[in-house]
C-alpha cells in the first residue's frame, strides 16, 4: 500500500499503464548557423502551437472551456515575444544549440515560480515545464501521443502528467491516475476532478513500484494505491465504489433543494470561484450563489492590468448567471507571494505579512479605483456584494468605503447605472479582525471567514511548510474560538457571516460550524452538495 495525496475523489481498480516521458538529453552543441539554428526553434515552436489547439479542441469537448483555459496560458507562452526572445538571444550570444538555449530559459522561469510562497503559483512552474517538454519534444522529432495503446480499465501511472497529457485522456477508456510528484492545486488534479477520474498524486516512486499490466485499487478518497490487491481487497473496494457511485447519484437529488439545518435554520451553500466560467460548475452542483469570486486571476497570466470595461463585461457574466442570487466578489488580493510582471512590488522578507491586497489597494488607488467602478457597474444587474481581503481595522475598511463612494460619485456624474444599496463586508482573515468583529459588526454589511490564512495567522504554521504543517489544525480550540466569536458578533448586530476558505466544505468541520450558526458555506463546486447533505444533517 502507498499512500499519496487524494487529488481527486473516487475509487478504480484497473491495470497499470506506466506513461514513459521521451527520454530527450539536452547537449551542448556550438554552432556555426545562427540563423538556421533559429529557424529550428521558430517551426519547432510553429508545431508546438498547432497541437495545444487541438490539444485545447478536445478538452474544451471534455471538461468545458474554463478548465481548457490553461492551454491559452500554454499558447500565450509559445506567443510570448519575451520568452521566444530570450532564447534567440541565448542561441545568438552563445553560439549555442537550440535544445541547450531553451533549456536555460525554460529552468530560469521554473526556478522563478518556485521561488513564490502561493502553492497555485508554484504548481504554475509546472506549465512552463510542460511548454518547454513540448518544443524540445519538437526539436528532436519525439511528440509522445498519450492515447496510444490505451485499452479499456486503465490506470496512467506516470512521474507526473501535464495538463495536455490529462486534457489527452480518454475518459472512457482511463480510469484513474498515480503520479510520483504533484499537488491539489495542480491543473492535472484540477482537470482529473472535472473529469470525475479518481487520482492520487505525489507517491514519490510508483512508477518504480509497478509494471505494465499489474492490477492497482487507486483509493481517491483516502489517497492510496495498492498494488496487485488480493481477491478480499479487490472486493472490499468494488464494495466501497459501488456505495461512492450511489452516493453521488443520491447527492443530484439536492440541486435543486434548499438546504435547512435539524434546527430549522436555512444555509445557504455557495461556491468559490476563479475565473467567470468556472460558474457554470457552481450552477450544475446547485449553488446558492457565489461565496467568493477570487478576482486576481483576471490579473495574471498576462502582460498589462485588465482595464474597466475589460472587469465590468467578467463581472456582469457572472451576476447575470446566478440570476439574482449573491455574488460575493473580492477586490484585488495581490502583492507578496502572488506577483504581476507588470506590476513591480518590493522584495520583502515576510510577504504573508506585507504589502498585498487591501493595503496595497489603498496606497495604489489608481489600480483599486478601476476596479471598484467595474464592480459598481455590474451590481446593476445582479445581486453583487463586494468583499474588502486583509482588514485588519475599522479605519482601513473605511478608508475603502471612501474610495468606493469617490467612484460612485463619478459614476453618478457619467450617467452610469449602478446598485446604490450594494452590500460590503470584509474577509475575516487576521486574528486582529476577529477579536475586534464586535466592533467591525457595526460598519459593514457581513463578515466572511477566511480559514486558510486566519488558521495559519493563528497557529503561527504555514500550510505549506511540510515540517509544520502537522500544526495546521482548523479544529484547533483557538481556531474555533475566533471563529464563534466572529459569528456571534455579527448576530448581535443584525448582519450574516459566511466562510469561504476550505474549513467550510471540511466534512469534519461541518457539524461545529452548523452549531455555531454559519449563515453560508463557500467552497469548491465539486464540494457543494456533499456539505448540503452534511448541513440538513446537522
Amino acid at each position: 500500500m502507498k499512500k499519496g495525496i487524494a487529488a481527486s475523489k473516487g475509487y478504480s481498480i484497473g491495470k497499470v499503464l506506466i506513461k514513459e516521458d521521451a527520454e530527450i538529453k539536452v547537449e551542448e552543441r556550438k554552432i556555426d548557423d545562427v540563423n538556421l539554428e533559429k529557424e529550428r526553434f521558430k517551426k519547432a515552436l510553429k508545431s508546438s502551437k498547432e497541437q495545444l489547439i487541438k490539444i485545447k479542441e478536445k478538452a474544451e469537448k471534455e471538461v468545458g472551456a474554463d478548465k481548457a483555459a490553461v492551454f491559452e496560458s500554454h499558447m500565450m507562452l509559445l506567443g510570448d515575444p519575451e520568452f521566444a526572445g530570450a532564447v534567440e538571444s541565448g542561441i545568438e550570444s552563445n553560439k549555442v544549440n537550440a535544445e541547450k538555449a531553451l533549456n536555460d530559459v525554460v529552468k530560469m522561469y521554473e526556478g522563478i515560480f518556485a521561488a513564490m510562497e502561493d502553492e497555485y503559483m508554484r504548481e504554475r512552474g509546472a506549465d512552463v515545464k510542460d511548454v518547454g517538454k513540448r518544443i524540445m519534444a519538437n526539436l528532436a522529432g519525439k511528440v509522445s501521443v498519450l492515447s496510444d495503446n490505451i485499452e479499456e480499465n486503465t490506470v496512467i501511472v506516470a512521474n507526473d502528467l501535464t495538463p495536455s497529457d490529462t486534457a489527452q485522456l480518454d475518459k472512457s477508456k482511463v480510469t484513474a491516475f498515480l503520479t510520483n510528484i504533484g499537488g491539489r492545486t495542480s491543473h492535472s488534479a484540477i482537470m482529473a476532478r472535472t473529469l470525475e477520474i479518481p487520482a492520487v498524486v505525489g507517491l514519490n516512486d510508483i512508477t518504480k513500484e509497478v509494471k505494465n499490466g499489474d492490477t492497482v485499487i487507486v483509493d481517491g478518497v483516502e489517497g492510496i494505491a495498492i498494488v496487485n490487491p488480493d481477491e478480499d481487497t479487490i472486493k472490499e473496494y468494488e464494495i466501497k465504489k459501488q456505495k461512492y457511485m450511489e452516493e453521488k447519484e443520491e447527492l443530484k437529488k439536492l440541486i435543486e433543494t434548499k438546504t435547512v439545518t435539524k434546527a430549522g435554520k436555512r444555509v445557504e451553500v455557495s461556491g468559490n470561484i476563479g475565473k467567470a466560467e468556472d460558474i457554470n460548475q457552481v450552477i450544475e452542483n446547485g449553488g446558492d450563489g457565489v461565496g467568493l469570486f477570487r478576482t486576481e486571476f483576471l490579473y495574471m497570466d498576462r502582460e498589462d492590468m485588465p482595464g474597466e470595461d475589460e472587469q465590468f463585461e467578467s463581472y456582469k457574466y457572472v451576476v447575470e448567471k446566478m440570476n439574482g442570487k449573491p455574488v460575493v466578489i473580492r477586490t484585488l488580493d495581490i502583492g507578496g507571494d502572488k506577483k504581476l510582471p507588470y506590476l513591480p512590488l518590493p522584495q520583502e522578507m515576510n510577504p504573508f505579512l506585507g504589502y498585498r491586497a487591501i493595503r496595497l489597494c489603498l496606497d495604489r488607488k489608481d489600480i483599486f479605483k478601476v476596479q471598484l467602478r467595474a464592480l459598481l457597474r455590474a451590481s446593476a444587474f445582479g445581486n453583487l456584494k463586494i468583499m474588502f481581503p486583509m482588514i485588519s481595522s475599522l479605519e482601513e475598511f473605511l478608508q475603502a468605503k471612501e474610495v468606493l463612494k469617490e467612484c460612485m460619485g463619478e459614476l453618478k456624474k457619467e450617467g452610469k447605472a449602478f446598485n446604490e444599496n450594494l452590500e460590503t463586508g470584509i474577509m475575516v482573515e487576521i486574528p486582529a479582525a476577529a477579536v475586534y468583529a464586535d466592533e467591525l459588526a457595526k460598519y459593514v454589511d457581513f463578515f466572511s471567514i477566511g480559514t486558510n490564512d486566519l488558521i495559519q495567522y493563528t497557529l503561527a504554521a504555514d500550510r505549506m511548510n511540510e515540517r509544520v504543517s502537522y500544526l495546521y489544525n482548523p479544529m484547533h480550540p483557538a481556531v474555533l474560538r475566533l471563529i464563534k466569536m466572529t459569528i456571534e458578533a455579527a448576530h448581535k448586530e443584525g448582519k450574516w457571516c459566511g466562510m469561504c476558505g476550505e474549513m467550510a466544505g471540511d466534512e469534519k468541520s461541518v457539524p461545529t460550524l452548523v452549531k455555531y450558526g454559519l449563515d453560508e458555506f463557500s467552497m469548491s463546486a465539486s464540494s457543494i452538495l456533499k456539505a448540503k447533505q452534511l448541513i440538513m444533517q446537522n
